[in-house]
Order: C-alpha cells, then sequence, then structure tokens
C-alpha cells in the first residue's frame, strides 16, 4: 500500500462522517383536506414512495379520529413506520394555556395508542414551544413526566403552502397541470436543506442526523419519490427516522425565548451570534409567496 493509499483508506471515516443523512418526518395526516377526486391516489403515492424507508408520521388525533384516519394508521404501522403525537386539536402552545395544551396532548394519545406504530414521541403545532420561559418549561417537563420525547425538525420548509397554491390553482383551473410545481418545490427543499445543514456545521461543528418537515397532503402524494430521488442524486443518505433520531443533538433542548423553530435554528439562537442570519419565523409563506407569483404559480 502506497502513503497515497493509506492517507486516503485512514480520511474515509471522516468523508463518511460529513455526507449528509435526512429522515423524513411527515406532520398532521389531515386527509380530509386532500381533493376528493386525487385522494386515493395521494396516499397511495406516498406510502409507495416511501418504500422501505421508514419514516415518522406526527397525527393531529381530531384528523384521525375516524375510520378512514384509523386506516391510514395502520397502513403506515403495517409497513414499518412510526406514529407520534401531534396533538388532538393543533392548536398551538402559546395562543392556548399550559393545562390546555397539555390535555390536547393526551386526548390525541388517547385516540393513537391503539395503533401497532405509535410511539411515545411528540411534535408541537407549528414548531413552537412557547412564548414564555414558564409555559415552555411547564410543558417540557409535562413530556418527561409522560415518558415523551420530543421529535425536533431540523430542516424547516414551507411545503404546506405550495400545496395550498397548487389545491387552490386547481380548483380555479381543472385542466392545470400539477407538474409545473415539482422544480418549484424541490428547489425550494433543497435551498432549506443546505441553509439548515450548513448552519448545523458553523453551530455544532458538524452535519447532524437531518429530520425533514413536510406534510401528509396531495404534494407529497406528487413528488415525493422526486424528493427522496432528488436528495440522492445531490449526495444525501436518506436514512430511517428512528436512525436520525438517535443522533444525540435530539437530547438538546435550547433555552431560548420564544421558544421553538428548527433544533438548530434554536441552537444557533442560543448562541446569539446568528441573529442577523436568523429570520423569524425559520419559515413561512411570506418568503416564499413571491416565488409562486413570480413564477405564475
Amino acid at each position: 500500500m502506497t502513503r497515497r493509499e493509506a492517507v486516503i483508506l485512514c480520511a474515509a471515516p471522516l468523508f463518511a462522517q460529513t455526507r449528509p443523512r435526512v429522515a423524513i418526518t411527515m406532520d398532521d395526516v389531515r386527509w380530509q383536506a386532500i381533493p376528493e377526486d386525487r385522494r386515493a391516489q395521494a396516499e397511495e403515492g406516498i406510502l409507495r414512495s416511501l418504500g422501505k424507508t421508514r419514516a415518522f408520521l406526527f397525527a393531529i388525533g381530531e384528523a384521525v379520529d375516524n375510520d378512514h384516519g384509523k386506516r391510514i394508521l395502520d397502513a403506515w404501522s403495517a409497513a414499518g413506520h412510526r406514529i407520534g403525537n401531534h396533538t388532538y386539536s393543533h392548536r398551538s402552545l402559546g395562543n392556548i394555556a399550559a393545562a390546555d395544551f397539555e390535555a390536547d396532548i393526551l386526548r390525541c394519545e388517547d385516540v393513537l395508542r391503539a395503533c401497532p406504530g405509535f410511539r411515545k414521541w411528540f411534535r408541537f403545532p407549528a414548531l413552537k414551544e412557547g412564548k414564555t420561559r414558564e409555559e415552555r418549561d411547564d410543558v417540557r417537563l409535562f413530556l418527561k413526566q409522560h415518558a415523551y420525547r420530543t421529535g425536533a425538525v431540523t430542516i424547516d420548509a414551507s411545503d404546506w403552502y405550495y400545496n395550498d397554491r397548487l389545491i387552490a390553482r386547481l380548483k380555479a383551473d381543472p385542466s392545470f397541470d400539477p407538474a409545473r410545481y415539482r422544480q418549484p418545490y424541490l428547489d425550494h427543499i433543497f435551498d432549506r436543506a443546505q441553509f439548515y445543514d450548513g448552519l448545523s456545521r458553523e453551530v455544532l461543528g458538524r452535519s447532524v442526523a437531518h429530520t425533514l418537515l413536510i406534510h401528509y397532503n396531495l404534494l407529497n402524494g406528487l413528488f415525493l419519490a422526486d424528493l427522496l430521488a432528488m436528495f440522492r442524486s445531490k449526495g444525501w443518505d436518506v436514512i430511517d427516522a428512528e436512525e436520525a433520531f438517535a443522533d444525540p443533538v435530539f437530547e438538546r433542548q435550547p433555552d431560548t425565548v420564544p421558544a421553538g423553530e428548527s433544533l438548530i435554528w434554536a441552537l444557533a439562537k442560543e448562541t446569539g451570534k446568528f441573529d442577523a442570519r436568523l429570520r423569524y419565523p425559520g419559515e413561512d409563506d411570506v418568503y416564499e409567496k413571491p416565488i409562486l407569483d413570480r413564477l405564475g404559480l
């Protein structure tokens, strides 16, 4: 073995560690919002696109507290995916009292408990974890007492807005080709992935195992397979969500108020060194509207 070959061999583990990784986490399960004539195709498309990649589905109890919702959860469980708690009514902490928010978590658990894929992981609606230190810490203690772990997001995005625009366009013009949304959507997701991965490397000195936030909607019924293929084509590994959540970064609880947003965003905010680069909220329709307007979408 030459000296150059030995150097390359020794460096290989380091190179492997810097290859970005991403897992799919999907929120809400508002199947009722998918146009009825496209619903079956979209729901089948999401599960088919995931294939053997195991995702985490954070369900709103109210959305799945019905026969159709239970069938969705059973299908996801049978495919090996995990189901998490996203509250019963999807009201954000800070907009309701901490005690009412906690009751909403338990009400959702009552709906999900019988689902084979259910695990005690919780995701905050809209990623809002409290407007004050008191309510933030109250709910953090509640989750600990009830053996919940927080299913934090590292890559936040606005797929919900792209989906809303797509559905509105289809209602206005049934002949509109949804494929026109494909590339703008992929560009948006990869732009945000690069931003949060770069921030992770700056704040933590490494690329974490990322959890991407997207939603159970028509957009992903159409383009989730393309999204996964895009990540792989750009040198990212698509990993199982439970593998991602094993990263020690998900044990962190940033000391920020108001609390929430992407975990990477919050860790950067906590340092006080990145304020000029951290818009608030981290992701919102106001950032994406000019882009879609310019594209005529």
